[in-house]
């Protein structure tokens, strides 16, 4: 009995993520130009989704301490869709007031993980994600996308079920029945499996499956599944993927959690699987040269280990 082969997506919408959890991996605060030079360098290659930094306290993160001048250097570029992660609401407050209108409130399904992360527990995230959203109800044009951290795995209790993840989302799609809304499923760790991805993403969309409800999937290449696992979460729903163009970055507040999937890798295995990003290869690959150069971040693309002159553009 023949089978039909796996057709490729019709579309997948890119997330680059380097200027936020790429840059946040690195201790010693960057030169904004530096930044910059980095960030238009994406935006050369054909990057129009990016998430270009954090609303977070500066003693947490001091890295992210001037992601206003960044936004405010690239709020005007044609085509470019900027976001900024927030982990509550006076972060959403900073963002809206530097101009931005694509928020995206972060949480993680780990108690332990949520306290690490954010320093508090998943039911006070989830109140204040209810602030967050009467907040954005109240500014007009504005885009709430939910980034559910450990989805797969905690880095301090383990494995992570869909049922885990189911309720925390039910409470958290309560708060926002209303709204248009991306929900991103979060690989903190890297440790997620190609199936395990496939089984949470069909089982969450089949229970919550609604009009003006989107899902991504954030992964890392920590165990070398980033492409894999992002490849199964597109064929099973997602229509929008997360990556860090030369692999850079890494959660501060997961252990082992090294690399983001480097985007290179994602947009190479989607070309030559037919499916057009809009990104130039060749130009991205530029792109990661400039991030790997960066004092004391760490890179793992696979791509850019290939000598050039063998690369099938």
């Amino acid at each position: 009995m023949s089978e039909t082969p796996l057709a490729p997506p019709a579309a997948v919408e890119i997330v680059e993520v380097a200027p936020r959890d790429g840059f946040q991996s690195i201790q010693t605060p960057l030169p904004t130009v530096d930044k910059q030079r980095c960030i238009q360098a994406l935006v050369e290659a054909g990057i129009t989704r990016m998430e270009i930094g954090s609303f977070v306290s500066p003693r947490a993160l001091p890295q992210m301490a001037d992601t206003g001048e960044l936004v405010a250097n690239f709020a005007n570029q044609t085509g470019l869709r900027l976001a900024a992660l927030v982990p509550n609401l006076k972060g959403a407050k900073l963002a809206l007031a530097h101009g931005v209108r694509e928020v995206v409130y972060v949480l993680s399904v780990s108690e332990t993980h949520n306290r690490s992360n954010v320093r508090r527990s998943v039911e006070e995230s989830l109140d204040d994600l209810a602030r967050v959203v009467e907040c954005l109800r109240n500014a007009d044009g504005t885009v709430l996308r939910l980034d559910l951290g450990t989805s797969f795995d905690c880095p301090f209790d383990g494995a992570i079920s869909w049922q885990q993840v189911d309720a925390v989302l039910a409470k958290a799609l309560g708060l926002t029945a209303d709204l248009p809304l991306e929900v991103a499923l979060c690989d903190t760790t890297g440790r997620a499996s190609p199936y395990q991805v496939a089984e949470h993403f069909t089982r969450l969309r089949g229970r919550h499956a609604r009009e003006g409800l989107d899902w991504a999937f954030h992964g890392h290449d920590t165990y070398g599944m980033g492409v894999a696992n992002a490849l199964f979460a597109i064929h099973h729903g997602a229509t929008a993927i997360d990556a860090a163009c030369g692999g850079l970055g890494g959660c501060p507040f997961a252990p082992g959690a090294t690399g983001n999937t480097a985007t290179e890798d994602l947009v190479y295995a989607l070309q030559r699987s037919g499916v057009q990003t809009g990104i130039d290869l060749p130009r991205l690959l530029a792109a990661a040269d400039r991030m790997a150069a960066l004092p004391g971040g760490k890179t793992a693309s696979h791509l850019r280990q290939v000598p050039r002159e063998r690369l099938c553009w």
